[in-house]
């Protein structure tokens, strides 16, 4: 499903992508926080988002993680799936982005995907690097509206399947 942009768009866009930054909060997860009564914040991960996390990396597709949030839960799962790239506590997206690069993300790569789905992710849509820039079905209207995808699936609902076989399937990866 696309926003703004025809179906064929973001296919090309996908077929020279080499990394790809995600969302934690509305996308990795459901946007919720919960807080327990001894005052811990708990998030739920879909499974299978971390095996397409697992699988984007395996076919050489590398992964980060850049959220506005500092969460003890974001850096246990980005270790889990082998996610090297984490960065929390981000004020501005952009900003760790180009942090990332500087770190070797990508291989300082500037063929860049990247799934959001609130206003603040909006400028990671502008960054040079981005060449498609993803969202949810569920995101911030002024998000759905600069998208070049939308995913079938909400946030913590598995979106990283969707974006996975967009990208995979456009660079003919797809093992299935």
């Amino acid at each position: 499903m696309t926003a703004g942009a025809t179906q064929a768009d973001p296919l090309d866009r996908a077929r020279t992508v080499r990394g790809v930054v995600f969302d934690v909060d509305g996308v990795l997860t459901d946007g919720r926080i919960i807080y327990s009564d001894d005052g811990h914040e708990i998030k739920a991960f879909n499974v299978q988002d971390g095996a397409s996390i697992k699988l984007l990396m395996s076919q050489g597709i590398d992964v980060a993680i850049i959220t506005g949030r500092r969460s003890p839960m974001v850096a246990r799962r980005a270790r889990e799936l082998g996610v090297t790239h984490c960065l929390q506590g981000a004020e501005s997206k952009r900003a760790a982005l180009a942090q990332l690069i500087e770190a070797g993300f990508a291989g300082g790569d500037a063929a860049l995907a990247c799934i959001g789905d609130d206003i603040q992710d909006l400028e990671l849509f502008d960054a040079p690097e981005i060449i498609l820039s993803m969202t949810v079905p569920n995101a911030h209207p002024e998000v759905l509206a600069r998208a070049h995808y939308v995913t079938d699936r909400c946030g913590g609902d598995g979106v990283a399947i969707d974006v996975a076989a967009l990208i995979l399937k456009a660079q003919d990866k797809w093992p299935f």
